[in-house]
């Protein structure tokens, strides 16, 4: 990590972040602002990330510092690529693991064929409905604050683009999948409405953010490691 002063990251510094898992985007940037603070005995700094990872997905998260928030707009806007398992046979309130299994559908039928047949309908542009389980915003409220009192709300569906969806590997239940896609795409959504598609269920059993734009996770460094390099293993 190279060694940056404070007016580096006053005037600006975009970090490659690799979120792990059980964190919140929002523990990241605690984080990375707490770190920073302490180094440099400021009192405030701006600090904000570029897209939010689910505390059960890792992987590259953009964390921008000081006068670099001001980019945080344009870099949510780049295409995402994502790695991760589907398991079928089931679902989740969540369509993830944050919530136990709701209902479980036969998989015996389901062939290679299918799910290959499956992956081309859900390449290009598609409409999906976000997860009641998201950070979403309706009427002021977030969508899992409603779904954590038991309300039932309408979300409507919205349109997104997955410009690859590569298979690779399947040992069902679990399919392993490599997706590229446009901002405001869940992952979730697409497991749920992939296990519908081939008439059983699905929910996501595993997700990591490999790249945004032309940034690369295999770049990125645990916030962690940050804090400790930063200052000087005291972090």
């Amino acid at each position: 990590m190279d060694i940056l002063s404070k007016e580096d990251f006053l005037n600006g510094q975009l970090l490659l972040i690799d979120k792990p898992l059980g964190w919140s985007s929002f523990q990241a940037v605690n984080k990375i602002k707490w770190a920073v603070r302490k180094k440099f005995d400021l009192k405030k700094i701006k600090v904000g990330h570029a897209g939010t990872l689910d505390p059960l997905a890792t992987g590259l998260l953009l964390i921008c510092t000081g006068k670099f928030t001001k980019k945080i707009e344009s870099l949510q806007g780049q295409e995402k690529e994502y790695v991760g398992t589907i398991t079928f046979g089931a679902t989740t309130p969540s369509y993830d693991l944050e919530t136990e299994i709701d209902q479980v559908f036969p998989i015996d039928h389901i062939t290679k064929e299918a799910i290959y047949l499956t992956a081309d309908k859900f390449t290009g542009e598609i409409e999906q409905r976000p997860p009641v389980f998201s950070a979403l915003k309706k009427d002021g409220k977030r969508l899992y604050e409603y779904a954590r009192s038991g309300k039932e709300i309408k979300i409507n569906k919205r349109k997104v683009v997955i410009s690859e969806f590569e298979i690779r590997a399947m040992d069902l239940p679990v399919l392993e999948f490599r997706v590229v896609c446009s901002k405001g795409t869940y992952i979730r959504s697409l497991a749920q409405d992939f296990g519908k598609a081939l008439n059983s269920g699905g929910y996501l059993s595993s997700l990591r953010r490999t790249k945004i734009g032309d940034y690369n996770v295999n770049k990125a460094v645990d916030p962690v490691v940050f804090s400790e390099k930063l200052l000087g293993n005291n972090g």
